[in-house]
Parts: structure tokens; C-alpha cells; sequence
């Protein structure tokens, strides 16, 4: 994972989301048209990497950050995890 700075603003002035007022980027869990039009708004946002890796960084607990549910962040930040374990 890249190095972020925790400060949203570097890089959220350049998000799709912004753009996107009237998607829900705080959906139920169950409201899967709602996280697909989320989703999609962030496979073409040119930040979604910097916008996944601050969310994984600072463990949000709710929300679609650069494309990914709660479920799928949890999966990639305990790889993330197990993997600079086994590094150091």
C-alpha cells in the first residue's frame, strides 16, 4: 500500500464523489443498488486508489471508500496487516 497523508484534502478535491451528490456513498448493507451506483462512481474517480488507502489507513468503519464495501476494506486490510507482520 502507498504511502497516504491522513488529510483528506489532497485528494479529495479531485473526487468523483463530489461530483456525485445524489449517490449514497452510506449505504445498507442490503441496498445493493445503492453501493453498485457508488461503485460505480468510483471506477472512474482518479483517486480511488489515495481515497481506498486513506479509508484502509484510518480503519473507516461505514461507507464505499475507492470502490470497496466495509466487508472487502476488512479482507484487504488484514492482508495488509498479516503482511507487514510477516515483513518485520
Amino acid at each position: 500500500m502507498a504511502p497516504v497523508d491522513l488529510t483528506i484534502s489532497p485528494w479529495r478535491d479531485a473526487a468523483a464523489c463530489l461530483a456525485n451528490p445524489d449517490v449514497d456513498f452510506f449505504p445498507p448493507r442490503e441496498d445493493t443498488l445503492a453501493i453498485a451506483r457508488a461503485r460505480a462512481v468510483c471506477a472512474a474517480c482518479p483517486v480511488a486508489d489515495e481515497c481506498l488507502n486513506w479509508a484502509l489507513l484510518t480503519n473507516q468503519p461505514d461507507g464505499i471508500w475507492g470502490g470497496h464495501t466495509v466487508k472487502e476494506r476488512r479482507a484487504i486490510r488484514r492482508t495488509w496487516l498479516e503482511e507487514s507482520q510477516r515483513a518485520s
